[in-house]
């Protein structure tokens, strides 16, 4: 209930701060490209729940969620200029605070992924992370955006996702739910909002997260 309220409360302030950020993006992207200025994704929520997840769109019309593979590359031809810079920059990621209003998500929790991701690449251990609202930011997400995304290259981003990325990302969310507690909650958020920051200003390599050595701890059990 406390989490809750307080997912509430971040939400509406910040969706109240963005605002004008949100409606410049839009007019950005009306301009850019021809099309709807949101992006409509199919996710898999708590306990397995789909829903509806909100993006600012960053792909041009004709390919977005039609042609191509689930996961975005590092220089994929399908996102136009100006939505590189709302990625890089996690604008796009703004209309889900709409989400955490509506419950569908958090502020903090496991990132949540594609109906396929999940059910063609999700093992027993990973279902862990379904126990709770999916959110905003997680260890696995800011992990993914500052080390992992570089790692999706070439012509197949999706196979490199679940090969080279997708395990980690889910063990660091999975520590976060054995380690939850608002503290945590609240350093996952200003760790992801200095990540942003410094990636804006041209930093490239991060340290491991702090929940890095326990991820591999339990991917070594997994595998036992």
């Amino acid at each position: 209930m406390v989490k809750r309220l307080f997912d509430v409360l971040c939400a509406a302030v910040a969706l109240v701060i963005s605002a004008p950020l949100i409606g410049i993006a839009a007019i950005g992207i009306k301009l850019t490209d021809p099309g709807p200025v949101f992006f409509r994704a199919r996710r898999v929520g708590y306990l397995g729940r789909e829903f509806t997840m909100f993006k600012l769109r960053t792909m041009r019309q004709t390919t977005e969620g039609v042609n191509g593979p689930l996961i975005t590359g590092r220089r994929d031809p399908r996102v136009y200029p100006l939505g590189q810079l709302l990625r890089r920059m996690k604008i796009d990621e703004l209309p889900q605070l709409f989400n955490v209003l509506r419950g569908d998500m958090a502020i903090v929790g496991p990132r949540p992924e594609d109906p396929a991701i999940v059910q063609q690449h999700y093992s027993t251990h990973d279902l862990e992370t379904l126990a709770v609202r999916p959110g905003l930011a997680s260890p696995g997400s800011i992990y993914q955006f500052t080390s992992g995304d570089r790692l999706l290259t070439g012509n197949d981003p999706e196979s490199r996702y679940v090969d080279k990325l997708l395990k980690t990302k889910l063990a660091l969310d999975r520590v976060y739910l054995r380690q939850s507690s608002m503290r945590h909650d609240l350093a996952v958020i200003g760790r992801t909002l200095w990540a942003i920051g410094a990636v804006a200003t041209g930093r490239r390599k991060f340290k491991p997260p702090p929940e890095m050595a326990a991820a591999r701890r339990l991917l070594a059990e997994d595998r036992t």
